[in-house]
Parts: C-alpha cells; structure tokens; sequence
C-alpha cells in the first residue's frame, strides 16, 4: 500500500468532534451538582459569576490554543510545559498530578453517574450507586479501547441529547422566568459574586481535555484552537441560559435546597414530573459523556511521557498491541477511589489542582511566547485570573475543609515522591 493510501485510510477528529469532547467533559457532573452550592455565596447572581468563571477560562483557552497551534502532541497540556521548562522534575511533577487530579474528577463525575442512575432505576440504593459507577467506568474504558472515532462518535451523540435537552430547558424557563427573582437589588455584595466564581470555575475545568485530541486532528495548528473557542462558546452559552432559567423560575433558598436536582425542580412548573425525569436522564448522559472524555487523554499522554521519560516504559505499553496500559491504570485508579473513598469529601481538590496546573501551562508559555506569537499582556492577565480564583477558592472554601487541604497537599506531595523515585531509579549509573 502507497504512503498516500495509507494517509487517506486515517481517520481523523472533525473540529466539532474535537469541541464536542471538551463540552462532553465541560457539561457533565457539575452544571447538575453545582447550582445549589454557588448560589449560598452568589444567590441570583449566579449567571454572573458564570460569566466571569468564562472569561477565565477563555483566558486560559487562549493560552491552550495558541501553544496547541505550535506544539501540537498527543502529551496535550504536558507537552507544553515541557516546551516551557524542560523535561526536569517540574514538568515530571505535574505530568502525575494532571493523571492523578484528572484520576479524581473522572471517579467523580462516576460517581454523580451512579447517584443519577439509582435515583431513576433502584430507589437512591447505595449499594446499586456504586454497581452503576463501576459499570459506567468498565464501559467507557472498553469504548476508549476501541479507539479515538468511536469515543469521539459516542461523545458527539451524546453531547447532542444532552445539549438538546438543555437548550429546550433553557427556553422554556427563560419564557417563562419571573425577572424579580433576577433583580439585582437582591444581589449580594461584588465580593461574593467574584468569590462563587471558585465554584462555577469547576464546570469549565474540562476544556483542557480538548489539547489531547491534537493527535488525532488532521490540521492541528488550525483546527485546535477552533475546537477550544467553540467548546468554551457552547459551555458558557449553555450555563448562562441554565443559571438564569433556574435562578429566575425558583427562590434563591429552593434552588439550595433542591441542591443536585435544582435543574429537575426549576423544570417541573412548566413540563411537570415528566420534566424532572426528563433533566434526570439528561443528567445520566452527561455524566456518561464526561466519564468518557475524563478516560480519553490517558492512552495519548502515558505514550507521550514515557517517549519523554516522564513516565515508566510499562505506562506507555499496549497489551495484545491494542489495549493502552496507561488507559487500564487510570481506570483502576478511578475504580478504586469509587469503591474505597467517600469523593464528595475531596471534590473541590480537583479543582484547586486544575488551577495549579493551569497557571504553570501558561508560566511555561511565558518562556516560549516568541515561538508561538501569544500577546504577552493577555497570558499575564490568564495567570492573574486563575491566581485570583486559586487564592479564592482556597481562602473562602477550602480553609474550612482541613481534610480537602491534607487532601490537595499529599496529592501533590505523591506525584513529587512518584517523579523523583522514578528518575532517581533511571538515571544512568
């Protein structure tokens, strides 16, 4: 077979397929689990501080485009810092704190898959709660196996239903919304609204999955950035339109108290019971979809540190040729923390990781930003804007989790340990 036949027998990502992993990992577990929570600190403001928590993602988005447009690889955000600062410890070190924090928010959002589920199928029973989190978990493994087209096949049909479903919630509490619940004379002060923006921020955290598809992408350099932006579009569309529906059809203190099933209640006054099932299935299938693109970046990242030495030889293996072992350790990873460890009690760590992460992509971009044109001035303000959160999220949250912070703390004290263990026992002697 010609080199030319071989090429055209590829089969690449479309740009909407590249945006529709994103979204899928964007709107998934927390649009559904999270409206409750950020509106105790931001009450009917909670549109706004959606709309903040956007503008630091397209920040960081500009950032991720600009150095997946120069650098495009299947290491994804890793491959960046490494272009910033070396193939040393610090890039090591956040090479296995992305694995692992993307470990939790995949276990996670299994998790939240498995509630959904139990709700609908067997009473809230929590021993079914957990028999439907491995399931979900088994099955995405075995539809990430079968390769990047049908994970990105799987994850276009659902991102479909769910964005479908979304949109027609969105008109119809939107038509039908009371603006006095919305009247900002009930706003609480600026302080509270920019400090919720540490909880919205949580349902952005899936775009960076986007930089993993660059290797199955036919034009990277100019398609990358296009999936990005479209992602971030459709994602900050979508929240906007749910927190104003939500928060303009209930009371601030209803929308609290419903707390994971807010969106199912704000559905009930105009389609009824039939409503709240209906929010309750799209909510099973966005969290399937995010399981799905959670599990997608660790066969294309495991290969691309071991090339890199980042990661031991066997992570970078297939079994019979085709099973990637980095995939089957991250789904391990994420079985054992569904079956052993209560994750509510840690779901903020994810976060507060991702934003670590993020501020040393763009660090790194900060030493490489000859190279790939970025405006100096905006990857500055991308830094400050997910420094501001960081700090936020740790001085209003997380100062009153201590566990959370023993948590993040030993997370990040692991992939040290893991990293200096490993190069210390492959250097040359």
């Amino acid at each position: 077979m010609s080199t030319h036949q071989e090429l055209s027998n590829v089969k690449y990502l479309s740009v909407r397929q590249a945006a529709f992993i994103g979204v899928g990992a964007m709107v998934g577990a927390g649009i559904f689990s999270l409206l409750g929570a950020a509106g105790e600190v931001a009450g009917a403001a909670v549109w706004l501080s959606f709309l903040i928590a956007g503008v630091v993602a397209v920040l960081q988005g500009y950032s991720f485009a600009r150095l997946g447009a120069r650098y495009p690889s299947a290491g994804g955000l890793l491959e960046y810092v490494a272009k910033g600062f070396g193939d040393g410890h610090l890039t090591g070190i956040t090479a296995w704190l992305t694995y692992l924090a993307n470990a939790v928010v995949t276990a996670m959002v299994a998790v939240s898959f498995g509630d959904y589920a139990a709700a609908v199928f067997a009473d809230e029973s929590a021993a079914w709660a957990k028999f439907f989190a491995v399931l979900i978990i088994v099955v995405m493994t075995a539809v990430n196996v079968v390769g990047s087209t049908l994970v990105a096949r799987a994850q276009t049909l659902i991102v479909y239903v769910v964005l479908g479903i979304l949109v027609v919630f969105s008109i119809v509490t939107i038509v039908n919304l009371d603006p006095e619940l919305l009247a900002p004379s009930g706003y609480p002060p600026l302080r509270d609204i920019v400090s919720s923006v540490a909880l919205t921020f949580f349902a952005f955290l899936g775009f960076g999955i986007i930089t993993f598809t660059a290797k199955d992408l036919e034009r990277p350099s100019r398609q990358l950035p296009r999936a990005m932006f479209l992602a971030l579009g459709i994602a900050t569309t979508i929240y906007l339109a749910i927190s104003l529906g939500v928060f303009g059809t209930l009371p601030v203190d209803e929308v609290i108290s419903s707390g994971a099933t807010a969106i199912a209640v704000a559905a009930q006054p105009t389609l009824g019971d039939a409503g709240y099932t209906l929010m309750a299935i799209t909510a099973l299938f966005a969290t399937a979809g995010a399981t799905n693109a959670g599990l997608y970046p660790a066969a294309g990242l495991s290969e691309r540190l071991v090339d890199t030495g980042q990661f031991p030889p066997v992570m970078g293996r297939r079994l019979r040729g085709r099973v990637p072992v980095g995939l089957l350790v991250q789904a391990a990873a994420c079985l054992a923390l569904v079956l052993l460890f209560r994750l509510t009690a840690i779901a903020s760590i994810g976060s507060a990781v991702a934003l670590l992460i993020f501020m040393l992509v763009t660090a790194a971009h900060f030493r490489v930003r000859g190279e790939t044109g970025a405006n100096t001035a905006i990857l500055a303000l991308a830094i400050a804007a997910a420094g501001v959160v960081l700090l936020t999220f740790v001085f209003t949250d997380l100062i009153h989790e201590p566990a959370s912070i023993v948590a993040l703390l030993a997370i990040i004290a692991l992939s040290a340990g893991i990293d200096i263990a490993w190069k210390r026992r492959s250097a040359p002697v």
